[in-house]
């Protein structure tokens, strides 16, 4: 645990949180998560108040497809519009969650910054190919996705223009939206450890961020029931039981619950009115959460 904190100081020393002094001041979220994160709406199925490009709206996409080589594909700062799932074609929670944001703080300017990776797992004994979140993972196989999400707020807060205006941004950590868990569900005793690995993960992102008290938003795994035994995660409950335990045990943390009522497109991944109405979820608890502040 020391390595990790060491590790975690010493990248936030390159991370630049200057004055706000004579910069745009622009709050910042960040979102990350496994696949529903990553997001797999479709982009004919968006509202014409969601399919356009939105302004005081920029986004920093970390992963720009799940298809990267495992040594990430770093994004870059643009406005936001449909684009940013799993594929140019797909969305995830980020056009809703923007458009509810905006609306709940008209006279502000929004950014994002996004790192999310399909299949992932906190708990590097689950098994998963696609990588882990597990801080001092060491293994070879998957990504380390702690390491990246270091890398992409690294490089996103290094912009010092990010809406190119000529005039320096002055980022202030407002959320961080979590949407994962399903990939530790699959395994009894990785699932009984989700709320232990949850924690240390949400308390390094705020030391990321400089932030202990910085709000955390959890989105409620859900299981489809579409599959042999009706079970597509067979301990669900675990992770949900941890995840309810995470926000009932920090003041600073809230849980969307709206996930169970979602339907889907497969086995794994909630249909494109799923994800609209989850982002604006998001976006009213991360409000909240802040006004309490």
């Amino acid at each position: 645990m020391k390595t990790v904190l060491v590790y975690a100081l010493l990248s936030l020393s390159c991370i630049g949180f200057g004055q706000s002094e004579g910069k745009d001041s622009i709050r910042v979220f960040f979102l990350g998560g496994q696949s529903n994160m990553v997001g797999r709406g479709n982009n004919i199925d968006l509202p014409s108040s969601l399919k356009k490009t939105f302004s005081d709206v920029w986004i920093f996409n970390g992963n720009l497809t799940e298809r990267s080589s495992k040594s990430g594909e770093l994004g870059t700062w643009e406005n936001l519009k449909p684009g940013h799932g799993a594929g140019i074609k797909k969305f995830g929670v980020e056009l809703s969650f923007a458009k509810k944001l905006q609306e709940l703080y008209p006279n502000e300017k929004i950014a994002l910054i996004k790192y999310a990776r399909g299949g992932t797992a906190i708990d590097s004994m689950a098994n998963r190919k696609s990588g882990y979140w597990e801080p001092d993972y060491k293994g070879k196989q998957g990504v380390k996705n702690y390491d990246l999400f270091l890398k992409t707020v690294k490089s996103a807060f290094n912009e010092e223009d990010i809406n190119d205006d000529g005039r320096d941004d002055y980022l202030i950590p407002s959320g961080i939206i979590w949407m994962q868990g399903e990939s530790d569900g699959n395994d009894e005793e990785v699932a009984s450890r989700y709320y232990f690995n949850l924690k240390r993960l949400m308390d390094l992102f705020r030391a990321t961020f400089r932030d202990n008290y910085l709000p955390v938003v959890i989105g409620k795994i859900s299981d489809s029931g579409n599959d042999e035994d009706g079970k597509v995660w067979d301990y669900c409950e675990l992770v949900q039981y941890a995840q309810e335990k995470y926000v009932k045990l920090d003041d600073n943390a809230i849980i969307v619950r709206s996930t169970k009522n979602y339907n889907y497109s497969d086995p794994w991944h909630y249909d494109s009115k799923a994800y609209i109405d989850l982002g604006e979820r998001f976006a009213e608890a991360v409000y909240h959460l802040n006004n309490l502040k």
